[in-house]
């Protein structure tokens, strides 16, 4: 089974708060070049440790899991982000543990449309990125975090506005239809149907009867 709660397991490895700020500084500089140029594979797939692992939840019963830099690559920086060229990804703060060697990045998701008004559309709340440094100016481990609602309702509201590319569309209809994308894969055994019907029966008594 896997596990809920995913941390890393190396013990903590400290490393001076200047290489540390350092390796911010790169990744930040790897982060516009891909927004500039939509090559987040080159770029920011440079910044991995070969064996480096990189999560991120999508519901209840759902990881997306990449093990190794062929994995990354390929699948968070490549399947994971095609069609999504043009958006923005900036960082507003980076928290640094210069004990442990981990950090914490804030970002922000803003879709290249806007509004009739002229406001820009942009993900409601704060996502973000927990790393764990590996030396050689590489992470070794990184999760996101995020709220997925959120960025479906974004979504919708620039598919409505005619902004969403193909490839997002593609994605969006192949998860529809019950497939998984690379890389997303089950935490525990799906209840079925009839554990679904319980659960929803369940929480439609508390809104109906308060009980």
């Amino acid at each position: 089974m896997i596990s809920l709660h995913p941390v890393p397991m190396n013990p903590p490895s400290p490393y001076p708060r200047e290489e540390l700020e350092e390796m911010v500084e790169r990744w930040l500089e790897a982060n516009r070049v891909a927004e500039a140029t939509g090559d987040w594979i080159n770029t920011l797939g440079a910044l991995y440790h070969d064996d480096a692992v990189y999560r991120w939840n999508i519901g209840p019963n759902e990881e997306f899991i990449a093990e190794g830099i062929d994995q990354i690559k390929k699948n968070a920086l490549g399947i994971q982000m095609e069609g999504f060229q043009g958006w923005q990804y900036p960082y507003d703060r980076f928290l640094i543990d210069d004990k442990k060697g981990e950090l914490v990045g804030f970002w922000r998701q803003v879709a290249p449309v806007t509004r009739p008004d002229g406001t820009p559309i942009e993900v409601p709340g704060c996502g973000g990125s927990w790393f764990r440094y590996g030396g050689d100016f590489k992470w070794s481990w990184q999760r996101d975090f995020f709220d997925l609602g959120n960025v479906f309702s974004t979504l919708g509201e620039v598919a409505a506005l005619g902004g969403l590319s193909e490839p997002v569309k593609k994605k969006i209809h192949t998860m529809a239809r019950g497939k998984k994308l690379a890389g997303h894969v089950p935490l525990r055994p799906s209840t079925g149907i009839g554990g679904k019907l319980k659960q929803g029966a369940a929480l439609a008594k508390i809104a109906l009867l308060g009980k």
